[in-house]
């Protein structure tokens, strides 16, 4: 499996480690085990809601920012059409890890992707960058918030949940599947095709790839174009079926993963843009705008350190950079 990431030069400010007197200082672990975490932007939703244009339209506005791509086909090299990646010109300019670098023949699992996203996301904050994650695999993501011990300790995450009716989303992913017909992919997968494949590996997982089977098949047994044409019509049918089913299953997975995260969680209903036919007005306002307040204010509004009637000291604010003596009054302070 051979896998790489896009890097930039970033130059935006991490949060420095400060104490948290939640609970009282007790011992000297205890006076670093509340540190300052660094920050992580999560944009959830199901397939087609407008993740990766909110995750890039942020990177514009919260500068330097890179997007981690955290969808589990787009991941694979090849088939950009069919498994809908953000175009060179869609990106405007901001790096993008963990996108089309994988072998599409390999499986890229979970532990997978905890292991090369903590390494992308390490190496955005080495550059002082916003690390921003989106796609529309939430099984990535619950793997990597919720049981990656070293992702765990060392980042605090602000969730941003794109939501659209679901009516209204079906219609919009029927569209989608006619627009990627128009663009191409049925030749895209035509090319990919190969009568010994295995669908539940790799790449070929991907909805709009095992739907063509049938078709591609009468295609190469020479069958008549009346067949052809009714294989094809089913197999776009299906895809429009499926991809209707995978996003009540992704809305599903978030509404669960919602009720643990809800207290982070920026829920965004995106249902007018789609209605008004993804106005970029109605965007700014219904979308990025309550994105942009929710994310300022996850970087950049200090929480109040006060917890059980102790305020914290003025003059170990700093404490972290003081000395093993200072360090050890100030937790006996805190415990009495």
């Amino acid at each position: 499996m051979i896998i790489s990431s896009v890097c930039a030069s970033s130059v935006c400010k991490q949060a420095q480690p400060l104490i948290n007197l939640e609970k009282g200082l007790t011992n000297m672990e205890s006076l670093f085990s509340h540190r300052r975490k660094d920050k992580v932007v999560v944009i959830l939703g199901a397939t087609g809601t407008g993740k990766t244009k909110l995750a890039i339209d942020l990177a514009h506005h919260f500068p330097p920012a890179e997007i981690v791509n955290s969808d589990k086909m787009q991941v694979y090299k090849g088939l950009d059409i069919t498994t809908n990646k953000v175009t060179e010109e869609e990106c405007r300019g901001v790096p993008h890890h963990l996108l089309g670098m994988v072998d599409p023949d390999s499986n890229f699992t979970s532990n997978d992707f905890c292991r090369h996203a903590t390494l992308a996301i390490g190496s955005i904050v080495g550059r002082d960058g916003l690390p921003i994650i989106a796609g529309g695999s939430n099984s990535y993501i619950d793997a990597l918030v919720n049981h990656h011990t070293d992702f765990r300790l060392n980042y605090e995450c602000c969730f941003l949940w794109v939501d659209v009716s679901l009516p209204v989303l079906h219609s919009s992913l029927n569209a989608r599947v006619d627009r990627m017909i128009e663009a191409g992919q049925v030749n895209e997968v035509r090319e990919f095709f190969d009568p010994y494949a295995d669908y539940t590996k790799g790449i070929r997982k991907a909805i709009g790839v095992p739907e063509f089977d049938d078709f591609l098949r009468a295609e190469v047994l020479g069958a008549d174009e009346r067949t052809k044409k009714k294989l094809l019509e089913v197999a776009i049918a299906k895809i429009k079926v499926n991809n209707c089913t995978l996003a009540n299953r992704q809305v599903q997975k978030i509404q669960r993963l919602f009720a643990s995260w809800k207290r982070n969680t920026c829920r965004l209903d995106a249902t007018e843009v789609f209605l008004k036919r993804r106005s970029e007005e109605v965007w700014e306002e219904y979308v990025l705008a309550k994105s942009i307040r929710a994310v300022h204010k996850f970087l950049y509004e200090e929480k109040k350190h006060v917890s059980a009637g102790i305020k914290m000291p003025k003059d170990v604010i700093k404490v972290a950079t003081a000395s093993p003596v200072t360090l050890a009054a100030v937790a006996a302070t805190v415990a009495h």
